[in-house]
């Protein structure tokens, strides 16, 4: 008989994080299984980088336990798990004006910059141009960072996080500092992603509705750190539950698999 229960990516179980007498996360419990696409929605300060810290396997909860790719912190190397999870974060260090088909690669050592004398392999280089073309940026291939704008530079990130077929992807704010058209073309990009590898699953951080992909399948409201709602995109994403969340009145429609949210 064949096993249908689907894998478990994910599970975070009453974790708890104080720093310096101040709690950041209070009793939050998670699980996201393969294939799903998470949101993680609210204020800032509510905890949402600090929890996707912990899920990316960058910080240890102080209670609780978590489990990433069926590994649980603090049983685990961390360095060779991180390996396993793409991540994608728009405030991404580097200093060098490398090529947009560098920076790809660089996700291939899971370094900034490039390692001195490493070469990569034709079946690298083939990755990373297939990457770069998913992303709507072959023709920005030879561009150099400093020239990108910065929907281009979030576009590349991507492609850098997926270049090692990561089965987890983890994205804090990637429409950061974006225009309209700008934010667009990356939600189109990862619709498109999503759709192309229908094993990935994701996490999203965002405090703005409209920054949401409609391939987006579940939601979690965090406020001060606690759970407010979690579950199915369409029963977390609601007028009371989101209201409730920022602590003032919104309004939220759906319209074409996109969410909007209305003030009063």
């Amino acid at each position: 008989m064949t096993d249908t229960r689907a894998e478990v990516v994910l599970n975070a179980d009453k974790i708890d994080l104080v720093r310096e007498r101040r709690t950041l996360l209070d009793r939050v419990s998670l699980t996201v299984l393969a294939g799903e696409h998470w949101a993680l929605i609210g204020p800032n300060g509510a905890g949402k980088s600090t929890l996707l810290g912990i899920l990316g396997a960058y910080t240890h909860p102080t209670r609780g336990t978590a489990e990433i790719l069926g590994h649980r912190l603090g049983r685990v190397n961390v360095h060779d798990l991180r390996a396993l999870i793409g991540q994608v974060n728009p405030r991404h260090p580097l200093e060098s004006a490398r090529t947009v088909r560098e920076i790809v690669l660089t996700g291939a050592t899971g370094t900034i910059e490039l390692v001195p004398r490493w070469t990569p392999s034709a079946d690298e280089l083939r990755r990373a141009d297939e990457l770069i073309a998913l992303m709507g940026l072959t023709a920005r291939a030879e561009a150099r960072w400093p020239h990108l704008s910065q929907g281009e530079r979030g576009r590349a990130l991507i492609a850098r996080a997926l270049m090692p077929d990561p089965r987890l992807l983890l994205l804090d704010e990637p429409a950061t500092g974006l225009d309209l058209a700008a934010r667009e073309r990356l939600l189109a990009a990862l619709d498109e992603l999503r759709r192309n590898r229908p094993g990935l699953t994701s996490v999203l951080v965002t405090h703005h509705l409209e920054e949401l992909p409609t391939s987006t399948t579940h939601a979690l409201l965090l406020r001060e750190g606690r759970v407010l709602a979690a579950g199915p995109a369409d029963e977390v994403i609601t007028t009371g539950l989101v209201s409730a969340c920022f602590d003032h009145p919104v309004s939220i429609a759906r319209a074409n698999g996109r969410w909007t949210a209305t003030a009063g």
